[in-house]
């Protein structure tokens, strides 16, 4: 019974999500109509917030399997609830070609032109191309795993998990060079003359973090409300707990090495960047992401009864979260309005965003048994002890 055991998303939650999502798709479309300028930036914050975490899950997954690691088995379906939401994320993400002008500097008419090599790279065919580029190849992956992973289900061969292997290692090669594309496109560029080689690195790290902050949270979620019970242990927890302490310190560490050499280069082209953001308007905010997102996670999660204790693994998960959602903020908002600020309009496309990414995965948890069937490692995650 515990391997048959169905994820059921009750009807009351569900029309609230599509409620939400109707409501913010109306408040995106009267932003794009009655102030661009402050609307197509908020489309571009929630849609890479989305992706990433969409990404985040196969990244997870893949490593998992490269590692052959174990102890994560059990919860495996989780991971591709959250990579389930990449095609709509990619849909989300390719409807800022028609606002392309408001966000990205080199779309704007009278761009500067005298580098032609860096003008067709920036330009909007090329630009957007890669982009539907990048989507494409990701959904492929993601389908690819998530359809080997319920075809284990049927059928107890090993072929089906040496084939998860495979895509895990192709994808994370694909993965590396284009997550780091993607990044320099989608938020570098923000930033006209402006570079720094450790941003790849940066965004990456806050995937890492904010992907583990979602399954940690799902995985908590689920629990208090009665799955996985017998699969999923206090173990498993504090593995999570070690992993969110990890990636928020690795994050945190990607943060002052890139901040520091370009602080101690002072490079008229590179300190443009964190020129604006230690400003007065946003120095306020350039701190409280510090501490959001390392401070509070690093002081929380060192002692080890917090790594088991679910109540606040859950609470860490969140503010993590909303950790992230303020790190991007300051990535995007600072190149497009001169103080920050958020209002109803901003905060009805969060909910939007938010509400279809729940809608995505809970679908995907409940198309399949929670615990994968003909798992492998099924007895090995079961009896996982620190």
């Amino acid at each position: 019974m515990i391997r048959h055991q169905q994820f059921v998303l009750g009807p009351v939650p569900r029309n609230l999500a599509w409620a939400m999502v109707v409501v913010g798709a109306v408040a995106a479309a009267v932003g794009v109509a009655a102030d661009p300028q402050r609307t197509w930036p908020d489309l571009l914050l929630n849609g890479f917030y989305t992706m990433g975490l969409a990404l985040a899950g196969m990244v997870f997954i893949s490593f998992q399997y490269l590692s052959g690691a174990t102890w994560s088995a059990n919860m495996r379906r989780i991971p591709e609830a959250l990579m389930s939401a990449l095609p709509i994320a990619g849909v989300l993400m390719l409807t800022l070609f028609f606002g392309r002008e408001w966000l990205y500097p080199a779309s704007r008419p009278g761009a500067d032109t005298a580098d032609p090599a860096k003008a067709l790279y920036l330009g909007a065919p090329f630009f957007f191309g890669r982009m539907a580029l990048f989507v494409v190849v990701w959904t492929v992956f993601a389908r690819l795993m998530r359809r080997s992973s319920l075809r284990q289900d049927e059928d107890p061969t090993p072929i089906h998990h040496h084939r998860l292997v495979r895509y895990s290692a192709a994808f994370i090669v694909v993965f590396s060079i284009s997550f780091s594309l993607a990044s320099f496109d989608w938020l570098m560029t923000l930033t006209p003359h402006w570079s720094s080689t450790m941003f790849a690195v940066y965004a990456f790290a806050g995937v890492l973090v904010g992907g583990m902050a979602a399954i940690t949270l799902c995985l908590v979620l689920l629990g208090e409300r009665g799955y996985l019970v017998g699969v999923v242990n206090e173990n498993h927890l504090h593995d999570c707990g070690k992993l969110l302490f990890t990636f928020s310190t690795f994050w945190a560490y990607i943060w002052f090495s890139q901040y520091l050499l370009i602080w101690y280069g002072n490079l008229p082209e590179e300190t443009t960047y964190y020129v604006s953001r230690t400003g007065k308007s946003w120095i306020v905010l350039f701190l409280l992401n510090v501490v959001v997102n390392w401070v509070i996670p690093f002081l929380v999660l060192m002692p080890r009864s917090s790594k088991r204790n679910p109540a606040i693994l859950k609470w860490i998960a969140i503010i993590i979260l909303a950790g992230r959602w303020l790190d991007l903020y300051l990535a995007v908002m600072p190149e497009t309005r001169a103080t920050p600020s958020v209002g109803p309009l901003d905060l009805l496309i969060v909910g939007g965003y938010a509400a279809s990414f729940f809608l995505m995965a809970t679908r995907a948890l409940a198309s399949a048994p929670l615990v994968p069937l003909n798992n492998p490692s099924f007895h090995e995650s079961l009896a996982h002890r620190q």
